[in-house]
């Protein structure tokens, strides 16, 4: 288990971040392009013992860098969800492990208000190695409201040497006092020759790597779980017409929330060609004839409320079914256009 390495568009941030003076940094910007990673760096450089004197990066090789390896530094409290926790690699609490392995609960989708009073209680001890704190929030928008008012009183009155890295996808979700007390960085977009040359470097297919990186919106890490799942660009690009005609083997292979994000990133570039944009996921060719904007419109809602429930769906094979038949319904109303 390592520290994620960091991606070639972040060293600039990263360094720009080291540059700067403050108690807690908000790291925004769209999914997929490395809030966690730049969080996880700037932590381990704020905790380093042999900084790189260059920019003052973690060297690395360490004891305290080394710690965070292994997940196990004593002066680093990192709040996710429970769920983010244990796909990252991040040990839970002996009671939370315990409830989860008994089946009293399932792992929490949100950042539990129980972890985040334990973070407080974290920021108020003395440092163990003598480097200071931090507290890494990944994502921040995962906090509730109950949750983000426990964090607010300690991110406006800090005690002793205790930083805070908040990283969010989705940083308008989040508390306007929360958001007052941290100074603000937003991610920088990769260039997209950039991201496709990490991708080789990934081992992804150079064939493959523009189209998958297209089929992500441009998120390289995206773009890289993509890959990595098994999508077929060709079938990518086979899927928009599949869906017209009402084939619910096009998404077989996708649990509900990521059948749901297919059909969004469908909905949003049938919305843009509709308006004279280009589209972002699929080459235009790939596309169907666009619906009326109003029938665009009441699909893109009815796939937002069917987003809120995909993660606990009542039949996942029903949900399908739905999905692409409303999808069908909704494209080929563009026939019957007078």
């Amino acid at each position: 288990m390592t520290v994620p390495a960091l991606t070639p568009w972040l060293r600039q941030p990263l360094a720009e971040l080291l540059r700067q003076r403050g108690h807690a940094w908000l790291l925004q910007g769209p999914s997929g392009i490395g809030q966690y990673e730049l969080a996880l760096a700037l932590a381990a450089a704020w905790l380093c013992e042999q900084p790189v004197e260059e920019g003052g990066a973690a060297c690395g090789h360490c004891a305290s860098c080394h710690a965070i390896e292994v997940r196990t530094h004593a002066d680093l409290c990192v709040l996710m969800p429970e769920v983010a926790m244990q796909e990252l690699g991040w040990p839970l609490d002996e009671k939370a492990q315990a409830d989860i392995d008994d089946k009293k609960r399932k792992a929490s989708r949100e950042i539990r208000v129980e972890a985040m009073r334990d973070a407080v209680g974290f920021a108020q001890r003395t440092s163990a190695r003598g480097r200071g704190k931090v507290v890494l929030v990944y994502p921040a928008e995962r906090m509730n409201t109950i949750t983000a008012n426990a964090l607010l009183k300690t991110l406006e009155e800090p005690v002793g040497d205790v930083r805070f890295v908040l990283a969010s996808e989705a940083a308008w979700q989040l508390l306007p006092t929360i958001r007052s007390r941290c100074l603000g960085f937003t991610l920088p977009w990769p260039e997209t020759a950039e991201a496709e040359a990490w991708l080789i470097a990934q081992d992804v297919p150079a064939a493959d790597a523009t189209a998958l990186l297209r089929a992500a919106g441009g998120r390289p890490s995206d773009a890289l779980r993509l890959a990595r799942s098994g999508q077929s660009p060709k079938a990518w690009s086979l899927f928009p017409k599949a869906i017209s005609r009402g084939d619910v083997g096009a998404l077989s292979d996708h649990a509900p929330a990521q059948a749901v994000g297919a059909l969004q990133k469908l909905c949003h570039d049938l919305m843009a060609v509709g308006n004279g944009a280009e589209p972002r996921f699929f080459e235009a060719a790939d596309l169907p004839v666009a619906p009326s904007r109003l029938a665009l419109a009441r699909w893109s809602k009815s796939l937002a409320n069917a987003a809120r429930t995909a993660e606990h769906p009542f039949n996942a094979g029903l949900m399908l079914e739905a999905l692409v038949s409303e999808a069908r319904s909704t494209l080929n109303s563009a026939a019957r256009r007078p």
